[in-house]
């Protein structure tokens, strides 16, 4: 079995160093020589670890940024896909009255859900894990809705459920003039019927 002659080469550089270095250096210097270098270490080991910390904040800020953007989508498709939540959904936000207690109670979970979501991105926001413009264009939904008649019935309802900032943020939102027209909930108007 062959042996390596790495073990013995180090040995045998550490003696031919130990022999050439004057005898004048002392032991305290070859210390003090050591701290240096040790220093040296420590600072290349702190930049490298920054690097990779600065690496792993931005990989953790672009997850959320596509975990927000995807909780959203998925939202838009259960509802966009389903003919009968569609309907549901519209109908419960352009009726004044609330629904049976079956649909009413379907839309307020439904629309729960997606307030959790934009409480998610606010307090993601919040934090700097996503940026506020991210923040913002998730949440414009709110402000297509803020006067519907359904959505302030859930509001009523459920704020008090979700996180006091987060509450207070979309209040901001719901008293904004946006100058948004959302012609998608509004009622088609009817033409009189000429004589």
């Amino acid at each position: 079995m062959a042996v390596s002659s790495r073990p013995n080469r180090a040995v045998h550089c550490c003696v031919v160093l130990a022999r050439e270095i004057p005898m004048k250096i002392k032991l305290s210097e070859l210390a003090s020589i050591a701290e240096i270098i040790g220093a040296f270490a420590v600072v290349i080991s702190l930049i490298y670890v920054g690097i990779q910390v600065n690496d792993s904040a931005g990989a953790v800020r672009s997850a959320a940024a596509n975990d927000a953007n995807v909780a959203m989508q998925n939202w838009y498709l259960q509802i966009g896909s389903n003919q009968q939540t569609s309907e549901l959904v519209y109908q419960a936000l352009i009726s004044e009255e609330a629904l049976s207690n079956e649909e009413e109670f379907q839309f307020l979970m439904m629309m729960h859900a997606v307030f959790l979501g934009f409480q998610n991105n606010y307090l993601l926001a919040e934090e700097g894990t996503i940026d506020a413009e991210l923040r913002e264009s998730l949440t414009m939904a709110i402000s297509g809705v803020r006067n519907l008649p359904g959505m302030k019935r859930y509001w009523r309802q459920r704020k008090s459920y979700l996180h006091s900032g987060f509450s207070e943020w979309a209040e901001q939102i719901f008293s904004r003039d946006m100058g948004i027209p959302v012609d998608i909930y509004q009622l088609p108007e009817v033409e009189p019927e000429h004589e």
